[in-house]
């Protein structure tokens, strides 16, 4: 579950993971640049292709001065 476009501000944001525990770190700096990367989840209602509109768990990587990257949808939550 990839494809879907945002709804609502993301609520409920926890960090997962910081730098060197990232499993991804070295590709993200390849391909966006950036220092010091995060892995966070939160909330957010979302809209997937079909037109189902729900709540749900996202994963995302973020990077200061770099923005959110590789957003997905991990877990629908209703």
């Amino acid at each position: 579950m990839e494809d879907f476009e945002l709804l609502s501000e993301i609520t409920h944001i926890e960090r997962l993971v910081v730098n060197l525990s990232i499993r991804e770190r070295k590709k993200l700096k390849a391909q966006f640049g950036g220092r010091r990367w995060r892995k966070l989840k939160g909330e957010a209602r979302v809209q997937f292709p079909n037109g189902e509109i729900r709540q749900a768990e996202l994963h995302w990587y973020e990077a200061h001065g770099i923005g959110r990257r590789k957003m997905k949808v991990k877990q629908v939550l209703d």
